[in-house]
């Protein structure tokens, strides 16, 4: 975890763009949670560090907050998003998890890694979230200030990188300086370490299969526990 959260509030005075900058530790990021929550309650984006690559964050299910951020990311609508929830007891909420081995979702999270899992009938997820689609991508990042707001939040959050789409992604906040001024708050995590492959997909849809999507940062160790738990890598047809 890194030693110190800086806060980064935005402005506008005068047509330009303003950034006043406070120092806090982390022990006292959740009193800056509490103003990230009330932020996604009413429906704004804002910028996180997680454990793998700052972030755009919304309410998943607010639909307003949803198309901001394919706005500011130029990012089209058939596009997918994933969500984050603060614990792996709450993925239940939004998709089908009775069908993985026991205590698999334990193993692989929280972390780097985002399961792709069937969002079932039962998932609360407003239906204008990836419309279409019956799987939903889920991460429980291993980073406390996002996981204390996603859970503050009482919802899903709708997570994706912070850059313009196509763009390289970000590992500190200055890559993506020249979208500050779209957030409502950019909350700055230092620079993070694990450099630009973001998280391991890994697509759990199919019973007793996984298929890698993305290799992302942590696919070896994403596998050993996959396999750990019986489950059969779904290889792709030629």
């Amino acid at each position: 975890m890194v030693p110190f959260l800086f806060h980064i509030f935005t402005s506008k005075k005068k047509q330009s763009f303003v950034t006043h900058v406070e120092l806090i530790k982390w022990c006292l990021s959740e009193d800056y949670a509490e103003e990230a929550i009330e932020a996604l309650k009413a429906q704004k984006v804002i910028a996180v560090p997680t454990d793998t690559l700052y972030g755009f964050a919304c309410d998943a299910c607010s639909r307003e907050a949803v198309n901001r951020i394919y706005e500011i990311k130029g990012r089209i609508h058939t596009s997918p998003l994933a969500i984050c929830v603060g614990d792996v007891s709450d993925i239940k909420r939004f998709a089908v998890t009775d069908n993985l081995p026991h205590g698999l979702l334990d193993s692989l999270l929280p972390g780097p890694v985002t399961v792709v899992l069937t969002r079932g009938e039962s998932s609360i997820l407003e239906k204008s979230l990836n419309p279409g689609l019956d799987s939903i991508g889920v991460r429980v990042p291993d980073c406390n200030f996002i996981r204390v707001i996603a859970r503050g939040s009482g919802t899903a959050l709708a997570l994706t990188s912070a850059n313009l789409s196509g763009q390289p992604s970000s590992v500190c906040i200055k890559d993506f300086e020249n979208l500050w001024q779209h957030c409502d708050f950019v909350y700055d995590g230092g620079e993070l370490p694990s450099g630009r492959a973001g998280s391991t997909v890994v697509d759990l849809t199919r019973l007793g299969k996984y298929k890698i999507l993305r290799p992302g940062s942590a696919k070896e160790e994403t596998v050993s526990i996959l396999e750990r738990h019986s489950l059969l890598e779904e290889l792709t047809a030629t």
